[in-house]
C-alpha cells in the first residue's frame, strides 16, 4: 500500500508485490544451500570500529555483493 501512496512523487514507478511460498520450492532451496550449491557474493569486510566506513560504502552504490562487518572475539 505505502508503494502506490509514494509512487507519485519518486522517480522509480513503485508497485505492489505479494509473495507467496511453496513449501516443494523451498525443500529444494534448502537442499541446495546445505549442499554448498549458494555462496553470497562477499565483497569486503570492515572491522567494527570501521562500521561506518562499510555503510558509507553500501550507501555510496559502489558495492557489488555482500559487505560485512566482522567483530573480534
Amino acid at each position: 500500500m505505502g508503494a502506490a501512496l509514494l509512487s507519485p512523487f519518486v522517480k522509480q514507478r513503485l508497485v505492489m508485490f505479494m509473495a507467496s511460498e511453496n513449501g516443494t520450492d523451498l525443500a529444494a532451496l534448502t537442499e541446495v544451500i546445505e549442499r554448498g550449491g549458494v555462496r553470497p557474493a562477499l565483497e569486503r569486510t570492515f572491522p567494527l570500529d570501521r562500521a561506518a566506513a562499510a555503510i558509507d560504502h553500501v550507501s555510496s552504490g559502489r558495492a557489488r555483493g555482500k559487505v560485512v562487518v566482522t567483530v573480534a572475539a
